[in-house]
């Protein structure tokens, strides 16, 4: 099983300020949807307080309640890729692999994969590779920070994406004046698991540009 979010990341040599780019999908097809390796969003900004950083952030796993975030944890079976085309031919050049073992999250690359496509190979040998522990419902977050300035986290936290299906229901409906008022938050009070790691953009590719999608792969038997 393979889920994929896809987002395009321009002029990642010449980012100025602050740029925040989502992918999301909180309700999946029915095969993904309720798994351990649904993919709810994949964001990625330049970092405000480091600008030459880049910060990529996975949520899974949602719609997490208070009673669900108690117990819900990172499967150990998949292997999540933050995959990076920076030649623009739409084929991943480098991956970050991340993947529970324990009460940990390990980190791989950025690296070359060893292959593209649909399947993924954990690259074991990566020059670049760390581990971080997992943060439990409710507990202080736990982020691992370098001495070169990475950052690593993987944990439970609140959702950070806001919609209001009320409100978008009665747009589509033909009510538009309701656009532009303030919403509520349907997702206020739950919770996702997150992964996030900050790292240079310069060990991302040379070009003005990249793509970088986000796919969850379950270890098949």
């Amino acid at each position: 099983m393979k889920n994929v979010k896809r987002i395009i990341i321009p002029a990642l040599g010449l980012l100025i300020g602050t740029i925040l780019l989502t992918a999301s999908d909180h309700v999946d097809a029915p095969s993904i949807i309720n798994s351990t390796a649904d993919v709810s969003d994949f964001y990625a900004f330049e970092s405000e307080a480091t600008p030459s950083n880049m910060v990529f952030i996975v949520t899974s796993q949602g719609i997490l309640s208070p009673t669900e975030s108690e117990t819900a944890n990172f499967d150990q079976n998949v292997l999540y890729e933050i995959n990076i085309d920076n030649t623009g031919d739409n084929v991943e050049d480098l991956v970050i692999q991340m993947i529970r073992r324990g009460n940990w999250m390990h980190f791989f690359g950025p690296v070359t994969p060893q292959e593209t496509g649909l399947r993924g190979t954990i690259v074991s040998d990566a020059n670049f590779q760390e581990r971080v522990l997992i943060t439990p419902y409710q507990e202080d977050d736990i982020i691992l920070e370098t001495e070169t300035g990475w950052k690593y986290f993987a944990g439970v936290t609140e959702d950070p994406f806001f919609f209001d299906i009320a409100r978008f229901r009665q747009v589509i409906a033909g009510d538009v004046d309701r656009f532009n008022t303030p919403g509520n938050d349907t997702w206020n009070g739950l919770n996702v698991l997150t992964i996030a790691i900050e790292l240079p953009k310069r060990l991302l590719g040379n070009g003005d540009s990249i793509n970088a999608w986000i796919t969850a792969n379950r270890k098949q038997n």
